[in-house]
This record gives structure tokens, sequence and C-alpha cells, in this order.
């Protein structure tokens, strides 16, 4: 059907399956919704696909390169995503009006997509519908806060909502030793956090025999569950991180269970990315012996004594192929997701590289940008590669800010922030502007080693655990910590040449 929507002194033409009005805006039925919109060349939001995926505010008119690295396309974003890049966006999109208002078209249900144009903003359902599934979009026209609340406000109708308590405070290895971390290097920062107001001592990537080899490797001679327990000794919640949903082609994983492999339609396994020096690929988590599987890995863990668990790399469940059973992407990886929560039981998991709205009430924390790293722009990748998602403050601070939406449903972890002044190359200024960023969402993680802080990094590190700063949002840009005011504007131009 075709209709004519009222928003006060504003007219917008539908087509849709069915149309409601609501409270907050209306309420649409359909596989495909679009809307003629008036307002030209617009501002537009644009929504990623999972964790790292570029969310931001740009112009509809700037075209963004799309990105060439092709053999981490699925890094960076949704394969469908990247066709009209920047503005196909995953799960919802919203244009600027003149007035200031927001027009904001978002899916209610998974595996959905909107794209727009200087006239049309278009909502699908990327996947094939079962008969009788709905397809429902809510869309709203109000103050940019208002219209996105109420959007985030029926997605926790649908999926519920986690982590509304206040975020630990955590301790990550990743961002001071990255893979090269043993069981003596990580006791020895254990000591060295004695008196700091930590929660969480979370062990990253380096601990294990491989992707798909979840076993403690040789560094760790005394085991996993020891190392917790030492852990706990210290007045601390032991954390760890794992990739439960992807396997790398030399893990025994792979060679023993070929059929648990998400495949295409040729038969060949799917692609999830390439790091660790080769390409690893998705599980497919509508196959019972997978979810056996999966079950029995956080069993494991959570049997070690690890209570926080950081799970990364999610996205490869979500990714389009031929599964066990006939189910989108998202939706195949969502059932992965609830085996997990359920056997995780009351430990905090946070999801790391994952598909957003798909994990709406599953995990109680969800990183909401790329990795930051100890400088500002990774010129490598977004300047050469036009790949906007590669570690860097920048790249961390442009898609965290524009996801702080999330926050009702979620606790939002914009990734670490950095009190050292060794190993780094950000300016005092960029450091302030990662530190307020994490003071806005309130979800404290830091990699520093205390021995590598001088006494008044230490001081300040204190006192940034210690704070509970009243926090205001002035703008889409502009917030208020305390009696500072923090500005972000400098986003709106921070795109590649």
């Amino acid at each position: 059907m075709q209709t004519l929507l009222h928003f006060d002194d504003l007219q917008i033409a539908v087509q849709a399956q069915m149309v409601q009005s609501i409270p907050g805006g209306y309420h649409l039925q359909g596989q495909q919704i679009s809307l003629l919109h008036p307002f030209g060349k617009t501002n537009f939001y644009r929504h990623g696909f999972h964790s790292w995926s570029l969310s931001a505010w740009l112009p509809l008119g700037k075209r963004l390169p799309t990105p060439v690295q092709r053999e981490i396309w699925p890094q960076i974003d949704h394969p469908h995503l990247l066709r009209d890049y920047p503005f196909t966006s995953s799960g919802l999109a919203a244009l600027q009006g003149p007035d200031g208002n927001v027009l904001l078209l978002g899916a209610l249900e998974l595996d959905a997509s909107v794209k727009a144009d200087s006239q049309i903003l278009r909502g699908e359902y990327t996947a094939p519908v079962a008969a009788g599934a709905r397809c429902s979009w809510y869309l709203g026209y109000a103050p940019e806060e208002a219209v996105f609340t109420e959007y985030t406000r029926l997605l926790a109708e649908r999926y519920g909502e986690r982590g509304q308590g206040k975020p630990p405070r955590v301790w990550c290895s990743w961002y001071s030793f990255f893979t090269d971390i043993h069981e003596d290097r990580l006791l020895h920062v254990l000591d060295g956090l004695a008196g700091l107001p930590f929660d969480v001592f979370q062990l990253d990537d380096g601990w294990q025999i491989g992707m798909g080899d979840w076993e403690a490797n040789p560094k760790f001679p005394s085991g996993m569950a020891a190392l917790a327990d030492k852990i706990r000794q210290h007045g601390l919640t032991p954390g760890l991180w794992l990739a439960p949903l992807i396997v790398q082609p030399k893990s025994s994983l792979y060679h023993q269970h070929p059929d648990w492999l998400l495949r295409d339609a040729q038969g060949q396994p799917v692609r999830a990315g390439h790091n660790w020096g080769d390409d690893f690929f998705g599980l497919d988590t509508t196959h019972p012996a997978v979810q056996e599987w999966m079950a029995a890995l956080i069993g494991k863990v959570r049997n070690w004594g690890f209570e926080y668990l950081k799970l990364d790399f999610l996205y490869a469940a979500a990714l389009p192929g031929v599964r066990y059973q006939n189910v989108p992407g998202e939706q195949a990886y969502r059932q992965g997701l609830q085996v997990i929560r359920q056997v995780a039981g009351e430990a905090y998991f946070l999801a790391c590289g994952a598909p957003v709205i798909a994990t709406l009430g599953l995990a109680d924390g969800l990183r909401v940008g790329p990795d930051v790293a100890p400088f500002w722009d990774n010129v490598e990748r977004s300047q050469q590669l036009y790949d906007l998602t590669g570690p860097s403050t920048l790249n961390g601070i442009r898609t965290s800010l524009q996801r702080l939406w999330l926050r009702p449903v979620l606790q939002v972890d914009p990734d670490v922030a950095f009190m050292r002044s060794r190993f780094n190359l950000l300016s005092p200024a960029q450091k302030q502007l990662l530190q307020d960023l994490v003071q806005i969402t309130g979800f404290r993680a830091i990699s520093d080693p205390p021995d590598w802080l001088d006494q008044q990094e230490l001081d300040q590190l204190r006192a940034f655990l210690a704070e509970s700063p009243q926090v205001e949002k002035l703008g889409r840009y502009l917030f208020r910590i305390d009696d500072r005011q923090v500005d972000f504007s400098f986003l709106e131009d921070s795109w590649p040449a």
C-alpha cells in the first residue's frame, strides 16, 4: 500500500504492506519499505554490521571509496553493506531534517538493511522471508535523542536487555603485550595491580593453542584453572578472551569436523577474514554438534573459574552461507549465542566483533567500535586502503561515539583508555579525548602494566578508575563531564582525502 505519513508539518510518502500509528511514530510491516523523503543531500546516519564496522553521520553526497582489502572484507562489514558503501546500513538508518529533527527507519527483526539516496530511504529484509514471518519496522521523526531512545526501547521489548548495573573496571592484556603473554609475565602484572581499584583481570589472545583448539599452550604450564585461582586470590574476577565461532585450517577442529563449517553455495568454507598469518572460517551455529561443542567449551572455561568472558570475531557465524538449518545469518548467529548465554550462566559476557542488533538481550556488554591503539590514525589502512575499521584511536572514537544510543539495552565498551606515555604516540590531547569517551560510557578498561607508568600516571589511573563523573549530552558531538565541555565535532571532517 502507498500512503502519506504525517509528522507535524512533515509529510512522508511510504510504500509498505501495513502502516500503524503508534506513540512516537509509526509501525510498518513489509519485507521492503520505501520512503520518499524531501531532505535531498542531507546528513545520513550509517550503522555498521558488527562492532568494528563504520557507524557515523556523514553527508549523503560524501562518497567514500570502498575498502580494497577484499581478503578481510568480513572483518570490515557485512558483504551486502559494501555493495553501495557507505550508504547501505545495518538494521537502521537516519536522515537529518532541516528543522533539526531526525527521521529514523529501524528494523525490529534480524537480517535487515536500510539504504539511502537524496530522494528515497529503502528498508529491506535481505534474506528470504518464511511465510508468516514478521517484517516489522519503526519509523520516527523527532529530536535525535528522542527518536533513537524510542527505537532502543522497541528493541528492548523484542530482544531484552542486560548489563544494567555499573560496568566492571577491567585490566586487559591485549594493548600492552598483544599475543606475547605468558604465565610469569601476567602474574607479575597481577602483583603490580595491588591497591588499584580494578574489578576484572582479563587475559586476551595468546594463551590458547589456536583458533579451534582452546587449551592452554606451553606458555601457561600451570594451566588455566590455576591462573584463575591466582587472580581470585588477588581479589579480582578472572577474565578470558576466546573466539569460539571461528576456526583456523591448522586446528584439529578444522580437520576432524569439516562438516561443522559454514559453506558457500559451491561447498567451500566461507572465509571470515585473515589474521594470525592465515585465513579463518566461521562455524555453522545451527548444527547440533556445533552447539554441543560450544556448550562444552564454555562449560570448561567456566569450570576453570573464569567469570568474565570476552568473546571475539563473533560475526563469522552470521555471514551468508549454507547451513545445517536453512535460516538467515543473524538468526543462525543468535541461536549460537543463546547456547553460549545459557551455559555461561551469571558470567559477564562481553561481545566483540559482534553483529549488533542480533546480540541484544544476550550479552552484558558490547564492543561498539574498532580496536583503539597507542596512535591516532592507521594511515596505511584508512588513507591507502580506505578501511576505517583498522586499529586506531580515531577509528575507535568515531564509531563508538555514534553507538551510545545502545546504552539502555546493554553496556557499551569503547575499548581501553591509555594512561601511559611509554610506547605511546598519542598526544596528551588525543589521550584525553579517548579517556573522556571512556568516562562518557562508564566502561573503564585499561591495558597499561603498572610498571610502565610513572608516579603521576599511576595517580591519574587510580583517580580515573575511582571517578563517577556527571555526564550530560549537549549535542551530537558535545558533552559536559562535570564542569568541563568535551567536543568531538572534529569527527565531521575526519574522512580520508
